[in-house]
């Protein structure tokens, strides 16, 4: 039973949100643009939305970037430019959890902000306040795999999981086989990754999809007022 249980989570699972991801998302920008934002309730506690955003998404794409990079490199690459497997767990350490706890300081000032302002509170959706617990829980995830990583400092367990993302996304066998007798927390670290892609068009997550390049070329300018509710936009 745990080895289905293990290629269902490992092997079919992944498929399964990387599909509910890709399309979830083009339809939800084929019929619900209007939806597709992030929210703003910048107007109430600005300055704690400030401070918590940047620290939460500073954090938040270093360790994207670094395990985009980290998992999808093919190992070789590494190997050729002299980066020993233990040299790149170290690395993954010390950067991931600097940018972990940069991202849970963040993280905690959002949460603060969206549960005990009671203003804010009433604006929240269920998805808002469910999203930012959820990514709570994987950052905390993540950054307990780093006590677990340190008994592991020659690499061999991190090559586990780039062999596996690698087959994912090449649609090769094998792959579930390869994190079956990883630690439980890696086990749930990975899960609830996965999940988030597969809720991801379904959230305000979707903002992140959205590079706003054409405000490199408006010809004006929006003004929001601090004393009052009302936006202007200036032409």
């Amino acid at each position: 039973m745990a080895d289905y249980l293990n290629q269902f989570l490992f092997g079919v699972y992944p498929y399964i949100c990387l599909a509910v991801f890709v399309v979830g998302n083009i339809l939800r920008f084929d019929h619900g643009q209007y939806s597709w934002r992030s929210g703003s309730s910048q107007l109430l506690r600005r300055k704690q939305l400030v401070l918590g955003s940047i620290l939460f998404h500073v954090g938040i794409l270093v360790i994207f970037a670094g395990h985009f990079v980290g998992l999808l490199t093919p190992i070789w690459v590494f190997e050729a430019i002299g980066i020993s497997h233990g040299a790149k767990q170290l690395l993954a350490i010390v950067a991931g959890g600097l940018a972990g706890l940069m991202c849970l300081v963040g993280i905690l000032l959002l949460i603060h902000r969206r549960l005990f302002d009671a203003r804010i509170r009433a604006t929240s959706s269920f998805g808002d306040t469910s999203i930012l617990l959820i990514l709570f829980a994987q950052l905390l995830l993540g950054l307990s795999t780093i006590f677990i990583s340190l008994q592991h400092l020659d690499g061999h367990e991190m090559i586990k999981f780039m062999e596996w993302a690698q087959r994912i996304l090449t649609f090769r066998g094998g792959a579930a086989e390869l994190v079956a007798d990883v630690h439980p927390i890696f086990k749930a670290h990975l899960f609830l990754g996965l999940t988030i892609f597969l809720v991801f068009p379904f959230t305000r997550l979707v903002h992140m999809l959205s590079a706003p390049v054409w405000y490199l070329g408006r010809r004006g300018y929006q003004l929001v007022r601090t004393r009052n509710t009302r936006a202007t936009a200036a032409e």
